[in-house]
């Protein structure tokens, strides 16, 4: 077979980041990255967080089978929190689905993708949970090339780019959220060995990364599982940020229940630690979040952000809510509106509560009617895209530092826009060449990794519109 692959990712920066090892794996090993018209392999990495993730990739799988009669001997794997719920179930479905791996199963997938190009016949399923963190093989030779798998465009756009590294620290979760399936297809929770994330992120820096995003379900749980490690969140994250070379650092996603006092002084004392936090809010009713099994209250949340703003006081705060739990009413509704004043995230990932299978809330009642539910959705929303206009404007005349990704979709004649983020995570459109084109003083002709002082000059709904205010570094 011819060892040519395409990567779909569905989801979270988790998958992101479990996309991208898989990619350097492959390539490590011979593969060969390729656009979906030339490859002979494709990987799904799958999301089951919510239902139409999760139809999106019966859907995806469709289309390949349909491709898949041009192309005999197309050979395709199922990877991620589907994969782990449906098992085996893909072979029946779609035959051509000759690898099915779940969440501790990724890291044997590229032996297991090696062994299926030379043994047409065989399949491969990896859905056994692990009793600990299931280290990866290390791919992060300098040689070894570091090309962003593709994404779905629905789920976000990721944080990915030649300077930019996602590092996980843990698997799975303990909390078992009423709503929740993610314990249920990527198991308890498993902390890694600080060591090895410390020797990754290292070896990341070295190899040219200027911002790491520590990765983990939970990640102010770290060392707090069953098995431990000795060091808990804060801690990590202090050596972390110790790293010489190491501009920029993040982390994603936060449990209000499990933040360190620690980890929130850590937003004023480390120089490098991105003024950006998504914390999940879910809902703004208490009765709401005692039925999600969430454990804290509006009082405890709204601590945590004066908290965070004490710490750091440009700090821009994003998180996820659902509408449509079971049992809330208009009244919960509306401190769910409350708290998202009061708070006034910069964005959020809003969503209408669908039952997974195998979680709490499925038995419960009553159920809110799909109609209503979708009313109070676009409430939510259109709140939020206010909010997000009016935190945006204000940056107007302001100058941030900006780490450019890649260009930019917006490409008016003439000048050449980049797309890069600030200290914050915010998306900023920034122009660098003249209307004669070509690389602007300062520049190489690809400026991906650079970092560029920035005036912005104008704020969009979603984005900002910036111009260089000095040369790059």
């Amino acid at each position: 077979m011819d060892k040519t692959f395409h990567i779909i990712t569905f989801g979270c920066q988790m998958n992101v980041g479990d996309s991208d090892w898989l990619t350097r794996a492959l390539v490590a090993r011979g593969w060969r990255q390729t656009t979906e018209e030339h490859a002979w392999c494709f990987v799904v990495n799958t999301c089951s967080v919510r239902e139409k993730p999760e139809q999106k990739v019966y859907s995806e799988l469709g289309r390949l089978a349909a491709y898949r009669r041009g192309k005999p001997g197309l050979l395709a794997a199922v990877g991620g929190c589907v994969a782990q719920q449906i098992g085996q179930g893909f072979f029946e479905r779609f035959p051509f689905v000759r690898l099915v791996f779940g969440t501790d199963g990724i890291a044997a997938a590229p032996d297991a993708l090696d062994r299926l190009a030379a043994e047409p016949d065989a399949r491969v399923a990896l859905l056994d949970f692990l009793p600990a963190y299931p280290e990866r093989e290390d791919v992060l030779h300098p040689h070894a090339p570091h090309p962003a798998p593709a994404f779905d465009a629905d789920a976000g756009e990721p944080d990915a780019g030649p300077a930019q590294a996602f590092v996980n620290i843990m698997q799975g979760c303990d909390n078992f959220c009423a709503y929740c399936i993610v314990p249920h297809t990527r198991g308890r929770q498993k902390s890694r060995a600080p060591q090895a994330v410390l020797d990754e992120c290292r070896a990341r820096v070295e190899q040219g990364a200027r911002e790491i995003t520590l990765l983990g379900q939970n990640v102010n749980s770290y060392g707090l599982d069953s098995g431990g490690c000795g060091v808990g969140f804060a801690e990590l994250l202090r050596r972390v940020a110790a790293i010489p070379g190491l501009v920029r650092l993040r982390f994603t996603t936060s449990h209000p229940k499990d933040i360190d006092p620690a980890v929130i002084r850590a937003f004023g004392e480390l120089a490098n630690l991105c003024p950006a936090l998504h914390l999940p809010l879910q809902a703004g009713s208490d009765a709401v979040l005692a039925r999600m099994g969430r454990k804290y209250d509006r009082t405890r949340y709204l601590g945590i952000v004066e908290g965070l703003r004490a710490a750091r006081p440009d700090i821009a705060l994003t998180t996820d809510l659902i509408v449509g739990f079971p049992g809330e009413t208009e009244d919960d509704f509306a401190q769910t509106l409350d708290m998202m004043e009061r708070v006034r995230f910069e964005s959020s990932f809003s969503f209408r509560y669908s039952d997974r299978p195998g979680t709490a809330s499925v038995r419960m009642t009553p159920k809110i009617d799909e109609t209503v539910a979708q009313a109070r959705l676009l409430r939510l929303q259109s709140l939020q895209n206010d909010i997000t206009k009016e935190t945006l404007k204000r940056l107007e005349g302001s100058e941030a530092v900006v780490l450019l990704e890649a260009k930019s979709r917006k490409q008016d004649e003439g000048p050449s826009f980049w797309r890069g983020r600030d200290e914050a995570g915010r998306v900023v459109n920034l122009r660098l060449d003249d209307a004669g084109g070509g690389a602007p003083d300062g520049f190489r002709r690809d400026p991906a990794g650079l970092l560029v002082r920035a005036r912005i000059v104008e704020a969009k709904n979603h984005s900002l519109v910036g111009e260089r205010a000095g040369q790059p570094w």
